[in-house]
């Protein structure tokens, strides 16, 4: 097992990870800047305000990124089966 290999298969595996909660915390964020620009302009403080909405948004986000989730899981995991064979020669 090479060094070049093990960066790879990392290399793969953080892109992989970036790739699927992207989406999910932009939603997260972009929900946050509107629920504080909202606590701003009406000085609400209520913490509850900022944590429901967003549990909310990223539970439907996650629900609806499922099916793009699995294929990018089995796509990866895959591609890290058929290299087993490249390490255990």
């Amino acid at each position: 097992m090479t060094v070049e290999l093990v960066t790879g298969i990392l290399t793969d595996v953080f892109f992989t990870t970036m790739i699927i909660l992207l989406p999910i915390l932009g939603a997260s964020l972009i929900i946050g800047i509107i629920i504080s620009i909202f606590q701003a302009a009406t000085s609400i403080q209520e913490m509850t305000l900022t944590f429901v909405p967003k549990i909310v948004i990223t539970s439907i986000v996650v629900i609806l990124m499922m099916p793009f989730i699995a294929e990018k899981l089995i796509s990866l995991t895959t591609r890290l089966f058929n290299q087993f064979s490249t390490v255990l020669k």
